[in-house]
């Protein structure tokens, strides 16, 4: 739904709210149809499919978080601005496991549209450096890593941080892995 008829529902339900009030003299009436009211209004700064998805995420269900995202077919039409980080953000936490490839774009949208909360910001940027390192980019995967370290105030990814930075600490398989296609490099036929 459009995030603007959620408005247009919300205006008509004051109106009607008002009208019982005023003309019909229905006070309890008006009030409980001025209460339903905030419910469009609600809707319309924290939209419901993002709702439904963070509720699935926390019970850990992936799949049926990216069924509600599914639902959101035209983010900027439907979503309010404060809420575009939060959708990339889901998406690319429901699409981590199956396309990995996919994950970098959408946290870099995510940081770039704007997460509210420090440990949003702090898992999208330990993403980005899940995928940086996993790419090979190793300075920018340890920038990205401190980054995430600082952002988490409540230290809920401690293990994660620890965790990559010992992967850091390896040394890289594509160095040591020897082409044998490589071994006549520089022989004559």
């Amino acid at each position: 739904m459009n995030k603007y008829i959620k408005i247009v529902i919300a205006a008509v339900l004051i109106l009607l709210g008002l009208y019982m009030m005023i003309f019909t003299r229905s006070l309890g009436w008006g009030i409980v149809v001025f209460l339903l009211a905030a419910l469009p209004i609600l809707l319309f700064i924290k939209n419901e499919y993002i709702l439904l998805a963070f509720w699935q995420l926390r019970k850990q269900n992936m799949v049926k978080a990216a069924e509600w995202l599914n639902g959101i077919t035209n983010y900027k039409a439907q979503l309010h601005k404060s809420q575009y980080g939060y959708f990339h953000y889901l998406l690319g936490l429901t699409q981590a496991q199956e396309h990995p490839t996919k994950v970098e774009p959408l946290m870099k949208k995510a940081l770039e549209y704007g997460l509210n909360m420090k440990h949003d910001r702090a898992m999208a940027t330990l993403n980005l450096a899940a995928s940086a390192i996993s790419k090979g980019r190793r300075q920018e995967g340890q920038k990205l890593l401190e980054e995430a370290k600082r952002l988490d105030t409540a230290g809920m990814m401690t293990d994660q941080i620890k965790m990559m930075k010992d992967q850091l600490k390896m040394p890289s398989m594509q160095k040591h892995m020897h082409n044998p296609n490589m071994r006549q490099r520089g022989k004559s036929f």
